[in-house]
């Protein structure tokens, strides 16, 4: 990886609670290293959280994403919501040909590590789901988010590696093509303290804890 964007990650990487501080003390910092969030991206699975925190005025989490080939064009737009939990418009408007999803209370911040693609932001989602109270995106990645065609006023743009994107809550956001792969660090405010402000990667490990104290 390039010193730039080692230096930009080293930047922007947040703290894990060390089991030996008080829980309402917010000013102290974690480390979390390559390896680490390296180690977390091998892992089967495309969107992994790494730690969630309490930083004061708001939550914070940091999460490792891998996504594989996507080819343009492989997305298809539903007809009808197929869904009890429908959300999003119902008919269609300069469809972008890219599935995504949009998260009601929660921006991310990405941080391209290595690969590129076509990613597409903003217009609004087509017959979508909300995702279940109970999903993973819900409690553990993102709080309540809106999946499904993305179509309107989008913006389709060539991301690589060294790149970020801010993405505000309430914009939908989805991958059009991904030629070989896509890795990147997303880092996800959360002012609505909607998700959980002690959660640690089960794949860190008590080794992880250990470093921290």
């Amino acid at each position: 990886m390039h010193t730039r964007m080692k230096s930009l990650i080293l930047a922007m990487s947040i703290a894990v609670p060390a089991t030996a501080l008080a829980q309402d003390d917010e000013t102290y910092a974690t480390y979390i290293t390559e390896e680490q969030w390296s180690m977390v991206n091998e892992l089967p699975g495309v969107d992994r959280q790494l730690i969630s925190r309490d930083i004061g005025k708001l939550n914070l989490s940091v999460g490792i994403i891998h996504r594989g080939a996507v080819e343009r064009g492989s997305a298809v737009a539903a007809t009808a919501p197929a869904t009890e939990r429908p959300c999003g418009v119902t008919s269609t408007d300069r469809d972008s040909g890219a599935r995504g999803i949009m998260h009601h209370h929660q921006t991310e911040a990405y941080i391209i590590a290595s690969g590129s693609g076509t990613l597409v932001t903003g217009g609004t989602i087509m017959n979508g789901t909300e995702s279940a109270a109970d999903s993973n995106v819900t409690l553990v990645l993102n709080g309540p988010s809106c999946s499904g065609q993305i179509v309107g006023d989008w913006v389709a743009k060539h991301v690589k590696e060294g790149d970020m994107i801010i993405i505000p809550a309430g914009t939908p956001h989805g991958w059009l093509e991904v030629p070989v792969h896509v890795d990147y660090l997303s880092v996800r405010p959360d002012p609505d303290r909607v998700l959980a402000d002690d959660y640690i990667n089960p794949a860190l490990g008590a080794d992880f804890k250990m470093k921290t104290e």
